[in-house]
């Protein structure tokens, strides 16, 4: 029998992970038509690349999620905690639908850098509920930054 912080944590990882295939699809399109034509900074990372990325941050996100859900729904900082996390996932979602989706570069990064900061309020909610989920968003917030960096350059060369 899964016990319930296991199956939490299960629901938690199959959420992100939903969300992440519905930003995949905003971005499957445009890898192969739209993106190749963008002037890109040196430190782009190759598109293969991504996909592992994401989904390994995806599943940090759900572990993360699932251990401060266990915490109990019922206390006020676990919601608060779960409510940053589910808005900032949102926003994630969302980025990829107006940058990649749209096309809309200038857009895209006002979203990243709302969800930057949206991830850091999570960071230190779940740091307040459980620390070990907090540290489980530290490659999440590095790989946000980077995109940050790297949506910005996008607009400034384009």
């Amino acid at each position: 029998m899964i016990s319930k912080k296991v199956r939490r944590i299960l629901i938690a990882v199959s959420i992100c992970l939903a969300v992440g295939f519905i930003g995949a699809i905003a971005t499957q399109s445009s890898v192969a038509t739209w993106y190749p034509t963008l002037t890109k900074p040196f430190f782009t990372p190759p598109n293969w690349l991504f996909a592992p990325v994401w989904t390994a941050l995806y599943i940090l996100m759900g572990i993360a999620a699932g251990l401060v859900w266990d915490g109990g729904f019922y206390h006020k900082w676990v919601k608060t905690a779960l409510y940053h996390f589910g808005f900032q996932l949102l926003l994630n979602a969302f980025w990829s639908i107006i940058f990649f989706g749209l096309h809309l570069i200038m857009p895209a990064l006002l979203v990243i850098i709302a969800l930057l900061i949206l991830l850091l309020f999570t960071y230190k909610w779940f740091r307040v509920v459980n620390v070990k989920a907090a540290f489980l968003l530290i490659p999440y917030i590095i790989w946000v930054c980077y995109a940050t960096a790297l949506n910005f350059e996008i607009w400034r060369l384009n």
